[in-house]
């Protein structure tokens, strides 16, 4: 459920008429529901209420908007970093630094450095050198690093290619039967505090099983640690479960996938973490773009808008699906392709699609784009970064600026042999 709905023939986002954000901030522009953020997280969180000891942390690369990360910070998620980037976004939403997880295969030591000085909760460890090189910084420091190993449990998510973690030529993580080696050599380093495993095998899930396997494979591999004499006290399930891009397909619930992760943790005996994104995220935002023109086509009329590959990149990078939707519909329905103006063929939303029919000068959104949308635009052809409004009942505010092409240019100083 999201609150962006039709109400006498036009589209609200809450209590607010998006025609109205479109006349004070312009087109493109993100629009992020703060009740639809809310409930989200109400519903993961009762989802997981039976399971004893958990710590939820959204995972800021699906939307690090600091507004959002507050929304979140308040209903009493931590956070999930992949970058020092990201664990300041987190520390200036109010996420309490012992609340971050510190995730992702490319931490640098001086990465790790600046999340030891920050005194952040916990490590997932992507390979031995890494977890090697983070003792010998805490060792230095006269700290000890909190750290998890994360494992590579070769299970098939069934998503995108591009979105999977979970194989062997994945990058992420060690491979599972060498885990148990690795983690007794990390156990033994000063600085490190070794506390269990962690794993997360893709996104956009739709398929409770490959997860399910994947979740006893590691339960085994803790349980033989255990009784190895390692401590596993805590275990880092990660995220990955869909969203309806598509209103036809409809993902597992959030209570669905609690069921199972009880189900399969039962004699665990560990503190339980998730990282969820996109499910937390993803119908709390739409893209709300103008048509510019309806251009005849050969074989069918293309919708030009106003938003772009730069500024939503999933549909080019994944052929992934947004339903597109006229801010003020009349019932009536066309077929044409949807694209942008960036001077790429790949800029296009859709191709042959029925969707309400629109004309120049329209509005419309392209749905569930709170997650992965604002964070991954950039600057393609000079285009101004896309701004973003967040909702709250019949109020809204902007929450990130349009950076202009004027801003852009200031940031690039000419040196003195081009003066």
């Amino acid at each position: 459920m999201d609150h962006f709905a039709l109400r006498g023939g036009a589209m609200f986002a809450e209590d607010v008429p998006l025609a109205t954000i479109a006349e004070q901030v312009g087109t493109p522009v993100y629009v992020y529901s703060r009740a639809t953020l809310e409930r989200h997280a109400r519903v993961f969180k009762e989802a997981l209420a039976d399971l004893g000891d958990v710590h939820i942390a959204f995972a800021i690369k699906a939307n690090p908007n600091l507004s959002v990360l507050r929304v979140l910070a308040r209903q009493g998620f931590g956070a999930d970093i992949v970058s020092v980037g990201e664990m300041k976004r987190a520390l200036a939403a109010g996420v309490a630094a012992k609340d971050i997880v510190y995730s992702g295969v490319g931490k640098t030591r001086d990465d790790l450095a600046h999340a030891l000085d920050a005194g952040i909760g916990q490590f997932n460890i992507e390979l031995e050198e890494e977890g090697a090189a983070l003792a010998e910084i805490a060792a230095a420091k006269g700290k000890t690093a909190t750290a998890v190993l994360r494992v590579n449990p070769d299970v098939d998510a069934g998503t995108h290619a591009k979105i999977s973690t979970g194989l062997s030529e994945n990058k992420f993580g060690v491979p599972i039967d060498l885990a148990g080696d690795i983690l007794a050599r990390l156990d033994a380093l000063k600085g490190l505090n070794m506390r269990g495993l962690a794993l997360h095998i893709g996104s956009q899930i739709f398929d409770l099983d490959p997860i399910e396997r994947a979740y006893a494979k590691v339960g085994a591999l803790a349980m033989e640690l255990r009784q190895a004499g390692h401590v596993i006290d805590r275990i880092d399930l990660g995220g990955g479960l869909g969203v309806p891009y598509e209103r036809d397909k409809v993902p597992p619930s959030p209570a669905d996938y609690g069921a199972m992760v009880k189900r399969v943790t039962k004699d665990w005996g560990v503190t339980l973490m998730f990282e969820p994104g996109r499910v937390i995220a993803g119908n709390a935002g739409v893209l709300l773009t103008e048509v510019i023109w309806v251009k005849p086509g050969i074989v069918r009329p293309y919708v030009i808008v106003d938003a772009a590959m730069n500024d939503l990149a999933r549909p080019a990078m994944y052929d992934a699906y947004h339903d597109f939707d006229a801010v003020h519909p009349t019932g009536e329905k066309m077929v044409a392709n949807i694209a942008g103006p960036v001077c790429e063929s790949g800029d296009t939303f859709a191709m042959d699609r029925e969707i309400d029919a629109v004309k120049a000068g329209d509005l419309a959104v392209f749905r569930t784009a709170g997650a992965y949308g604002a964070t991954m635009a950039s600057t393609y052809n000079s285009r101004p970064l896309v701004p973003e409004v967040m909702v709250d009942g019949d109020r809204f505010a902007v929450v990130a600026e349009r950076v202009k092409a004027e801003a852009l240019i200031e940031a690039e100083p000419m040196p003195d042999f081009l003066a």
